[in-house]
């Protein structure tokens, strides 16, 4: 199974994103939007390269990303999901599936307090099957969380039940939208069979879906084990991306590793 995060790698970095905004809604952007940049045609570039190169040169998302030191765009997704339920707090052990390049990581380690800067620190442990550039604060695994020995290296690092398991997975397109839609719901339904075996009680899960939200069955099933489910497509996702992420709060349940099982 190949899990990845879904954008590019940039620089490393450990600034907060800078939105315009109250950081809630569709309506919320990164300021300073530059103007648009032409792209040449290249002998030998695709197409589809050459949209993609044009998409990331007039992104303001990617520029923002790049100033801040955020190894990805998609570090502002999380931030922005953040902003609205507010699950990542000061002294948190976090769960980051499928973390590379490491931008959910940067903005983890800065909303709960890793490196001690203020108040309780927190505690981040990001997984992927990729190798993975050290990030200052969190813990880097690589290989497979379904793998009995990463669980096991995962929750000794991890120290304790974690307060928020994430989870930007998501497998490479195959340009089949029912197809593509099925692939991460069963990422989705593996992410969450991890955090039941790890999140503490009241403990919040964020894991993303595409178009057509989370099958019926999965969703009830987030219902009956968290009070608060609810989705939402943050500003950073692009408009022409069928993503959006859902957010369950309250973990109803007792976890395998809280009691000692397993």
């Amino acid at each position: 199974m190949a899990y990845m995060s879904g954008d590019r790698p940039q620089k490393p970095g450990t600034r907060r994103p800078r939105v315009t905004g109250k950081g809630k809604g569709r309506g919320t952007r990164v300021g300073g939007r530059p103007l648009a940049s032409r792209v040449k045609t290249a002998k030998g570039r695709k197409s589809s390269s050459t949209r993609w190169l044009r998409r990331q040169l007039n992104d303001p998302y990617v520029a923002e990303a790049q100033r801040l030191g955020y190894r990805s765009r998609a570090a502002f997704k999380l931030a922005e999901l953040d902003d609205r339920f507010r699950f990542l707090k000061k002294g948190a052990r976090v769960v980051d599936l499928g973390a590379a390049p490491g931008g959910w990581c940067q903005v983890a380690v800065e909303r709960t307090n890793v490196l001690g800067f203020d108040g309780n620190q927190g505690r981040v442990v990001g997984l992927d099957l990729q190798e993975m550039e050290a990030i200052a604060g969190a813990e880097l695994l690589q290989g497979d969380f379904l793998d009995d020995k990463i669980l096991k290296s995962l929750l000794q690092v991890l120290a304790g039940p974690a307060d928020i398991v994430l989870s930007d997975m998501a497998t490479d397109a195959t340009g089949h939208r029912a197809t593509d839609h099925l692939r991460i719901i069963g990422l989705l339904e593996v992410a969450v069979d991890f955090a039941g075996q790890v999140l503490t009680p009241g403990g919040a899960f964020v894991g993303k879906v595409l178009k057509g939200g989370t099958e019926n069955d999965l969703l009830n099933r987030l219902k009956r084990d968290f009070k608060i489910v609810r989705h939402a497509k943050p500003p950073a996702s692009r408009d022409d991306s069928a993503e959006s992420y859902v957010v369950a709060q309250g973990f109803r349940g007792t976890s395998m590793r809280n009691t000692g099982a397993g």
